[in-house]
């Protein structure tokens, strides 16, 4: 009997010891990323983490868990450089993405290079969203400089989505009068008509959607499609005559991911996003898919119209930065003469 009891006393001790070998084991082998991110992509990567997780739990058995934070994509940035320890970045804009390498160097200078299609494995583009029925009439970027439009827009200097827009809206003055200085008048006359500027995207969308104010917003496309679906008797979404094409980068925070020791997990995670499975979601979430097979299948969502690139139009987003969001640039000249 003794022998018996000091065998299983035995057994016990090495079957407790063994559950605690596997359980460190199991949290070796746990993994946490953190996705910085920026305003309207959070249902995105809600679909999306999900789908990565499912994936690579099945391809090699490690358990990941994708933490998002999401705000205006400036902001995120800072934030970024400021030390959180973000694994990837999910950006709206390359040059908010080459202040971590210009700033603190967390990230090589030739970043966009690791990827397919510039690190941008989807677009959008900018679009506008009207009360239902379009009260105002508002068919063209010019309708919003007429007396009495209220618009929304978030602020240029924290929001990525608020680049795009002011761009969008500086090109297509710039090509309809005919000159920088038209376009610098044009703009400024638009801002006046602006009442409040939230610091991102999704405030902006708040603001729109929810407090009821303003009659137009200048919205991502996918945020204006979200919007219509969660308030479909109270939006209409108009494509205007040109636009801009918007190209949100991906990258890993080298820095982060090589102190924390997930690059693997982290390059597989934005590889991802370039797969079939990767490609549909980024559609299904009013995304435009670089992929063949996406595009086709999201064809009739997300219609064609006249784009034009950051390089065609102002000689990419170094040289955009410093003439219009730069201390000094255009925006500070049209805004505060406000």
């Amino acid at each position: 009997m003794k022998t018996n009891r000091r065998f299983f006393s035995r057994l016990l001790s090495a079957l407790v010891l063994a559950s605690a070998g596997l359980s460190t084991l199991a949290s070796a082998q746990a993994v946490n990323l953190l996705n910085v991110s920026y305003d309207p992509t959070r249902e995105l990567y809600v679909e999306f983490n999900a789908a990565f997780s499912k994936y690579w739990k099945a391809k090699t058995g490690q358990d990941v868990t994708i933490k998002q934070s999401h705000g205006g994509s400036g902001k995120q940035a800072r934030s970024v450089i400021d030390g959180i320890d973000a694994d990837v970045v999910t950006l709206a804009l390359a040059g908010d993405i080459d202040a971590l390498n210009k700033q603190a160097k967390l990230i090589p200078a030739d970043w966009q290079k690791r990827l397919p299609h510039n690190s941008s494995p989807y677009t959008s583009t900018i679009v506008l969203v009207v009360r239902e029925g379009n009260p105002k009439g508002i068919k063209d970027w010019d309708d919003l400089i007429k007396p009495g439009i209220s618009v929304i827009t978030p602020n240029p200097k924290t929001s990525g989505g608020a680049r795009w827009n002011y761009l969008a809206a500086w090109e297509f003055a710039k090509r309809k009068y005919g000159s920088e200085a038209k376009a610098k008048e044009f703009v400024q006359k638009l801002y006046k008509n602006v009442p409040v500027l939230d610091t991102g995207a999704r405030g902006s969308s708040v603001t729109f959607a929810q407090r009821n104010q303003g009659d137009v917003f200048i919205s991502w496309e996918n945020e204006a499609y979200l919007l219509e679906k969660e308030f479909s008797s109270k939006v209409d979404v108009v494509y205007p005559s040109i636009s801009i094409l918007a190209e949100p980068p991906v990258t890993v925070v080298d820095k982060t991911v090589d102190r924390k020791g997930t690059r693997a997990v982290a390059e597989a995670y934005l590889q991802y996003l370039y797969t079939d499975e990767g490609q549909d979601i980024a559609g299904k979430n009013f995304y435009r898919p670089i992929s063949p097979k996406a595009q086709a299948k999201y064809s009739k969502q997300l219609p064609k119209l006249p784009l034009f690139t950051i390089e065609q139009a102002f000689g990419g987003w170094e040289k955009a930065d410093k003439d219009h969001f730069a201390d000094g640039g255009s925006f500070d000249q049209i805004y505060l003469k406000k």
